[in-house]
């Protein structure tokens, strides 16, 4: 895998980590693959007890490559479906392993690195970390991603950040219940070690199955809720706004709107 890596200590804690620094962490086709690959063979293998996502850089996620998202312009509808798909698939595989998810956010995470956020277990994010669902700005909307943010804050929290493009503060996302607390940088590894270690003190499988649990409880993302997302965002596609958003970030100008 050329994007990301995975790496397991002897006590079975793996790191998957983002490793496309010099784009902010983007998410291209093939780190999307890459991560639904690892994200499976993670679910699969036994000796894994604790997952930790983590990235690269300064930057945990900056969303969706706009460099793929233009070229969907160039696709005829079912392709583009096929492409829009990839995020959701993604956040499916994450959101269904079944070892704890913990989010190490060392930097900002913006569009489908909230995503990315909303489907870990356990979030810390360092102070002065921005978080943002920017996706409005460009004409498109935070669609695929939206079944599992929605999962993480509810309608009402989120309902103040989904809509309007507004950046925020770590602070604020552990108050809309997007990360559980925030450190300073120099105390992350310290604050991820110790979500860890409690759970290496656990029977694994009753881990899982309580895990398992929780979900049905609490009422899982569906396949009739992606589906109607990956629509949602198909029919935004073909919109003058999204080729008039993408075109503008690219030509580095103002968008009609503003």
């Amino acid at each position: 895998m050329k994007l990301i890596r995975v790496e397991t200590d002897a006590r079975g804690v793996a790191t998957l980590t983002l490793a496309r620094a010099e784009k902010h962490n983007a998410l291209s086709a093939q780190m999307m693959t890459e991560l639904e690959e690892a994200a499976q063979d993670l679910a699969k293998d036994p000796a894994v007890r604790v997952v930790v996502l983590a990235a690269d850089g300064r930057t945990f996620c900056a969303g969706g490559d706009l460099a793929w998202m233009r070229e969907q312009f160039d696709m005829d509808a079912n392709i583009r479906r096929v492409e829009s798909r990839r995020i959701a698939t993604v956040l499916g595989a994450l959101y269904d392993l079944p070892q704890p998810l913990i989010g190490r956010v060392q930097g900002n995470a913006l569009g489908g690195g909230v995503g990315l956020v909303s489907v870990c277990d356990v979030a810390i994010g360092v102070a002065g970390a921005k978080l943002g669902f920017t996706e409005t700005r460009l004409g498109l909307i935070p669609a695929n991603i939206g079944p599992y943010v929605l999962s993480r804050m509810g309608g009402t929290r989120a309902s103040e950040v989904f809509m309007s493009a507004r950046v925020f503060g770590a602070e604020e996302a552990v108050r809309l219940n997007l990360l559980s607390r925030t450190v300073e940088p120099d105390g992350l590894d310290a604050a991820i070690e110790a979500e860890v270690l409690p759970y290496l003190s656990c029977a694994p499988g009753a881990v899982a199955d309580a895990k398992t649990l929780m979900r049905d409880l609490a009422g899982r993302v569906t396949p009739e809720q992606v589906d109607m997302a990956i629509d949602a965002l198909a029919q935004r596609w073909q919109s003058d706004e999204a080729r008039e958003g993408i075109g503008a970030f690219f030509d580095k100008r103002a968008p009609s709107w503003q």
